[in-house]
């Protein structure tokens, strides 16, 4: 099971797969994440997750975490319109986000 083919994830799997010369079968493709993650948790198939939120999903889905593609990288933007972060609660979440993906 893989997102839409308008995602930047797809994108990247599929460059990934053309690499390794693979060729899945594909069951499903999904707009939204958490319908697809939820096929999965049914038995459906594999499905890709960020290791940013790997714990979550295997907690809330019921899932383990078969393989991971280091090489398959996703870039995430916070975007303001103020040059500097002053809302304390922006400001806790912007380093929450730091210590956590930035790993």
């Amino acid at each position: 099971m893989l997102p839409t083919s308008n995602t930047v994830l797809r994108r990247l799997l599929d460059d990934w797969m053309v690499g390794q010369e693979l060729v899945p079968t594909v069951i499903g493709e999904f707009e939204d994440s958490a319908t697809l993650k939820a096929f999965g948790q049914a038995g459906h198939g594999l499905f890709p997750g960020s290791t940013v939120v790997e714990k979550e999903i295997c907690r809330q889905y019921q899932v383990q975490v078969v393989g991971r593609l280091d090489s398959v990288k996703q870039k995430f933007y916070a975007i303001t319109v103020e040059r500097r972060l002053k809302h304390p609660a922006v400001v806790a979440l912007f380093n929450a986000a730091r210590r956590e993906i930035l790993v």
